[in-house]
Order: structure tokens, then sequence, then C-alpha cells
């Protein structure tokens, strides 16, 4: 009697015996029944679970709950820079100008105008204080700071507290100066001493008060840290412990009055370079038709800004690439006319605007929904698109780049998935093309909201789902 081996197999995983290893092909007929095995594990008991497979050009391979709402987290940055992409395009760069009208004294006051550009560093104010003595400007008499391209608040008021801190929560202004963070090292010194804060930038830390509570503790003990500063104030708060001897411990947290901290900084550039200045203060200076343009700065391509944006998920660049588009339609709030442009440019492209619900550009919003199809009709519109190898190529590569370096290592899977990871307090989620080995070109999307497990748990749950899909063979 001939055995039918695929039908026992099927049997199996619909009991929740065995899931198919990465080498076994699967046939498409047999995933509804592979994801049902994973879904059925404790692990996933309280959590929800939304899958969406199908081919680049539509065909629907398997979805579970792909029309339900889910927080996407920072997957939401697919949404985002698709739309910014292509309403912008690859070239498109940001401006930052300084305008002036010197006099005979060579004394002037200057205006230094901020478009938002997120990549703006040490080195840009360096090259504006350049172009400023070549100018002739030997003195300043007021340096103004302009934020006004952005409308609305710099801080997201949909953002949790916790976030706001942080430096991955970092406000977004129009004069952005080390994407608005301080880093810095936690150090265990002797056992009972406080952990030594250093600042990355010591000149960036000089202004801050640092209330202390850690601890440097012996072998054996728990090893834990928490880092929070003052909502309106620079005060950073440092507690927990780390064991004598073992590596710091590296965090960041976000600059409370980013516009201030941008023109601290010129102010001390343009004076360390011998060009002293009386007063700087945030505004726009009074009208005059003599002001002109004196120095500008731009920031790299769209296209290359896209890269940390989406490989590395860079908050900051998502959210000051949202309120650039927030300036086709400015109002009163710049994250709000981006994401009616956003969500009209992405209608375009063929995704249902009632299948998404924007806050944010970043995904760090918990109020942010996406069901799993508008991720993939968002992908496949993409590649679609003539941009779509700028768009690709801005993903992180499974065991290759970005957030997915270190996953689907020594699998079919790596080198062959190019993608957007998310996660945010109990809601995780991967999209992105997979290239099977035995099948045609797919796009996925594979979401997980509200899991009482760790994120590792969460991100194995979604690799061994990926990992089924990657083994599909049209059978």
């Amino acid at each position: 009697m001939r055995t039918d081996i695929r039908g026992l197999t099927a049997v199996a995983m619909g009991l929740g015996l065995l899931a198919p290893t990465p080498a076994m092909a699967l046939c498409r007929a047999d995933l509804p029944t592979a994801v049902t095995a994973i879904a059925q594990r404790p692990e996933l008991a309280r959590a929800r679970l939304g899958v969406q497979v199908e081919t680049l050009d539509g065909e629907v391979i398997y979805s579970r709950d792909g029309d339900r709402f889910f927080v996407p987290a920072s997957a939401l940055k697919l949404l985002t820079t698709a739309a910014v992409l292509t309403r912008l395009g690859p070239e498109a760069r940001i401006q930052t100008s300084v305008y002036g009208s010197p006099d005979e004294a060579g004394q002037t006051s200057l205006w230094v105008v901020g478009q938002g550009d997120p990549s703006l560093n040490q080195a840009g104010l360096m090259a504006l204080t350049t172009q400023l003595r070549q100018q002739g400007i030997q003195q300043i008499e007021t340096l103004y700071g302009d934020e006004s391209a952005f409308a609305g608040s710099a801080v997201n008021p949909s953002w949790d507290w916790e976030d706001v801190q942080a430096g991955y929560g970092a406000p977004v202004n129009a004069l952005i100066l080390h994407e608005n963070e301080i880093g810095f090292s936690l150090l265990p010194q002797t056992v009972g001493q406080p952990l030594q804060v250093v600042w990355d930038d010591p000149l960036q830390g000089q202004n801050w008060q640092i209330e202390n509570i850690s601890a440097t503790v012996s072998a054996g003990t728990p090893e834990f840290v928490t880092v929070g500063r003052d909502l309106a104030r620079p005060i950073l708060r440092v507690s927990g412990q780390l064991i004598a001897g073992s590596p710091p411990d590296t965090a960041s947290v976000a600059v409370p009055n980013p516009g201030a901290a941008f023109l601290a900084a010129f102010q001390a550039t343009l004076s360390d370079e011998g060009i002293p200045i009386q007063q700087a203060r945030l505004g726009t200076p009074p009208a005059s038709d003599d002001w002109q343009e004196l120095a500008t700065v731009v920031s790299p391509t769209i296209r290359e800004l896209l890269v940390p944006t989406n490989q590395n998920s860079n908050n900051l660049y998502a959210e000051a690439l949202l309120k650039q588009l927030g300036q086709f339609q400015p109002g009163q709030d710049a994250t709000a006319d981006g994401i009616a442009i956003a969500l009209s440019t992405l209608a375009d492209l063929g995704v249902n605007p009632e299948a998404v619900v924007m806050f944010d550009g970043s995904g760090l919003a918990r109020k942010n929904l996406v069901t799993p199809v508008a991720l993939v009709d968002t992908l496949q519109a993409m590649a679609r698109s003539p941009l779509a190898d700028t768009y690709r190529d801005s993903l992180a590569v499974a065991g290759v780049s970005g957030t997915l370096r270190n996953r689907f290592l020594e699998t079919p899977v790596a080198g062959n998935l190019w993608g957007k990871s998310g996660a945010i307090s109990r809601n995780f989620a991967l999209a992105g093309y997979l290239e099977p080995e035995n099948d045609a070109s797919l796009v996925f999307s594979i979401l997980i909201n509200n899991i009482d497990q760790r994120g590792s748990t969460a991100r194995r749950l979604i690799d061994d789902l990926v990992l089924q899909i990657a083994a599909l063979s049209a059978c």
C-alpha cells in the first residue's frame, strides 16, 4: 500500500505536532495548516496574529485577518517612505540657509532658516560658518533661528511620555542638529560607587544636571539600568546597577528644546571661528527687503535619507520626512498636514485609505492602525513604480543589514528578504519582499499584537512564519 506522506504531514501540522523545517518544501495549499500550527502555540494564546501573503502581481496565497486593524509599530515607515519617495522624488534635498545684510563695518544680524534636515550635524554648522567667513562676516549683532517651516508641536501628542524622554523619541523641529538627541555611556566603577556618566560629546552634556542614584555591584548580581529626563529641563536621571568590570551601557536622551540647542551650537561654532555674536534668539527677524542668502547647506538626497529611515528604523528621520510632505498643504500642524498628503499619495498608488489610521510617520504612536493587506498593497504598488529599486534598496536585508542583520542567519531567507520590522510595547511586525527558493517572488506582512511574551519570543514566532512562507513551492 502506498503511503500519502503529504497528507500525513498536513494532519500532523493541523494537530500542532509538526511544523515543516525550512528545508522541507511546502505546497501553497498546506500553508494555512502550517500557519495554524504556529498560531496555536501557547505563546500566542492571548495575542492577535495577522498574516497576508501574496505574489508581486496580487495573487492571494494566504490571509489571516488581513482586513483587520493592527498596531504596526515601525512597519508604518513602509507607508511613510513610499509616500515621501513618490511625492518628493529620489533626488530632492532639504536646505538649511542663512540670510543677512552686512554693513560696512562687517557687522550684521543673521537669520538661519531650517527646513527640517534630519541629517544636519557639526560638519554642516562648520560649512555654514566657513561660507559666512568667506562673505566677510566678522561679528554678529543678533542670530535669529527660524523654525516656522514646521507648524505645530515638535513633540507628537500621541507619543507616550517615556518615549519622548528617550533619544529615539526626540522632538522634530525645523532646526535639527545631531538628530536632537544626546548620547552617553554608563561606566561601572568600584563596588558601591555610582555609575559614571560619560557624554559622547562633552560640549553637549555640559549644561545637563545629573540625578544619579545608580550603583556598581559585585559579580552575580542582576544588572539593569533605567534612564530618563525631566520633560522641560535638562535634568538627566539615572538609576539601576551594573557589575564592576562589565562593559559600559549606552543610552541617549532627547534634547528638551532643540531649537535653542541648535542656536547655542551654531553660536559656539561661529565664536570658535572668530565670529562673535552679541545675542541669539528663536523667531523670525523684523521684515526687511535687505535680507540676502549668505550661506546654505543641503541634505543628502531623499534616496539616501530613506536608508537610515527604513534600514535602521530612525524615528526622527521618518517624522522629518513626513513633515516635508506637510509643506504641500500648510496648515496648523505639519504632522497632520503630512499625514493628509501621505494618505492621498498612497490612495493614488492603490492603497485603501480606510485601511490606514496614521498619527505619525514613524510608528511610535500606539494609535496607529494598519491592516496586513494595506502593508502588502503598499509594497506591491512600489514594486510596480519606476522607483521600485530605490524603495527596495532602502529596506533592511535579512542576515545582512539594518534591523534584520542578525535575523535569519544561516537560513534560506538570509539575503532573500527585504523588509521592515516593527516592535513597540507588545506589538511586533515584519513586512517585505521575499524570494523563495522554489516559488515566485512574494510580498508578505505579519503582525502580532498584545502578546504577553518577551520581544525575543515574538520575533522568533514571526521568523518561524517567514521560514514556512520561504519554503513554499507551487506544487
